[in-house]
C-alpha cells in the first residue's frame, strides 16, 4: 500500500492523500491527540498534517526511512507547532530583535543534540520507547500508564531513573 501512496503523491494525485488517510489516519490521530487535548484542536491539526504531507511530499526520501516514519514525524511536528501557536504570542522577542544564535552557539547546540541521540541509542528498547512517548510525543504520564498497564507512580519512577541514566550517559550534565 505504501508504494501506491508514494506513487500517487509523487504524481500529485489527490487519491494519494485519501489512501494515506485510510492507511495512517488512526496513527496520525493518536499522535496528535497525545499532544493536543482539545478535540477541536485535534481536528484542525489532523487537517494541517495532511496539508503538510501534500505540500512537502517532495522532501520525502524513501532511502532515509519509511513512509510511516515520515508521516509520524510530520504529525508530531505539526501538533507541536499547533501547541506553540496556542500558547505563545504571534511575534516572539527573537523575531522582533532579529536575534539568532551565534555560530558558536549553533555548533554547541548541534554537539549537544548529537550527544543526546547517542545517549538515547544506548538505552534499552523499553527505556527508549518510554523516552519517546514522554519527551518526543509529549504523552501524559497518565496516558503512558494506562497504555502500559502501570500506575502513574510506576511510570514517574521509571522516568526518574531514565533521566538519571541519560544524565550519566551524557557526562553528568543536567538535562
Amino acid at each position: 500500500m505504501d508504494d501506491r501512496i508514494i506513487e500517487l503523491l509523487s504524481a500529485g494525485d489527490q487519491e494519494g492523500i485519501a489512501l494515506l488517510q485510510k492507511q495512517y489516519g488512526n496513527m496520525v490521530r493518536y499522535i496528535v491527540r497525545g499532544i493536543l487535548r482539545d478535540e477541536q484542536d485535534v481536528e484542525e491539526c489532523v487537517s494541517d498534517v495532511y496539508l503538510r504531507v501534500w505540500d512537502r511530499f517532495g522532501t520525502f526520501r524513501s532511502d532515509r526511512g519509511s513512509l510511516a516514519a515520515w508521516v509520524t514525524a510530520v504529525a508530531r511536528n505539526t501538533a507541536v507547532d499547533c501547541l506553540r501557536r496556542r500558547h505563545t504570542p504571534e511575534e516572539t522577542l527573537e523575531e522582533r530583535t532579529g536575534a539568532s544564535p551565534s555560530p558558536e552557539e549553533e555548533v554547541l547546540r548541534r554537539e549537544r543534540a548529537a550527544q543526546l541521540r547517542r545517549a538515547v541509542d544506548a538505552l534499552s528498547n523499553n527505556e527508549r520507547l518510554l523516552f519517546y512517548r514522554k519527551y518526543y510525543y509529549l504523552q501524559s504520564t497518565a496516558q503512558i500508564a494506562a497504555e502500559l498497564g502501570l500506575t502513574e507512580r510506576a511510570v514517574e519512577g521509571r522516568l526518574y531513573r531514565l533521566r538519571g541514566r541519560l544524565r550519566r550517559l551524557m557526562g553528568g550534565d543536567a538535562l
